[in-house]
């Protein structure tokens, strides 16, 4: 099975405002990696940090195991501990409103059934060279997507 690692990063410019994401793609004892990045018109932070990890997905063609690094608690913890339970309780939260972002959730959620994921999360802007990189490319996506 292939390996990979999958660093993933989201920014949004207001909240909501145009947004931006950005992944790099390892595969561990490859010799390549995957780049890319993307923008949205009236996004979310939030949103921008799932499609960072579902478009990174997008990208693996066949089952893999993939360790998923985020700056991101919110798709950390979701992927760790609120997923599972947010499907036990028809997509509702613990204090039973409703998930927001469901469609994307629902993705990472199919995506789970192909690939098995190891989410781990690291602290942002804190010196980690992907994290920063992934922060560059989402920010330079909203400038590129502000300039249309």
């Amino acid at each position: 099975m292939q390996r990979f690692d999958l660093f993933t990063d989201g920014a949004c410019s207001g909240n909501p405002g145009p947004g931006g994401w950005g992944f790099i793609l390892r595969e561990i004892g490859g010799s390549g990696e995957l780049l890319h990045s993307g923008a949205e018109h009236g996004t979310t932070n939030n949103r921008m940090e799932l499609t960072a990890v579902i478009r990174g997905f997008d990208s693996i063609s066949v089952p893999s195991q993939v360790r998923v690094i985020s700056d991101s608690e919110y798709v950390v913890k979701g992927l760790k501990e609120w997923l599972t339970g947010w499907k036990v309780r028809g997509w509702k939260t613990a204090a039973k409103k409703p998930v927001k972002n469901i469609d994307l959730w629902q993705q990472l959620d199919q995506i789970r059934t192909i690939h098995t994921l190891n989410p781990v999360w690291i602290r942002g802007h804190a010196e980690h060279p992907e994290n920063t990189k992934c922060d560059e490319m989402a920010v330079a996506a909203i400038v590129t997507l502000r300039n249309r």
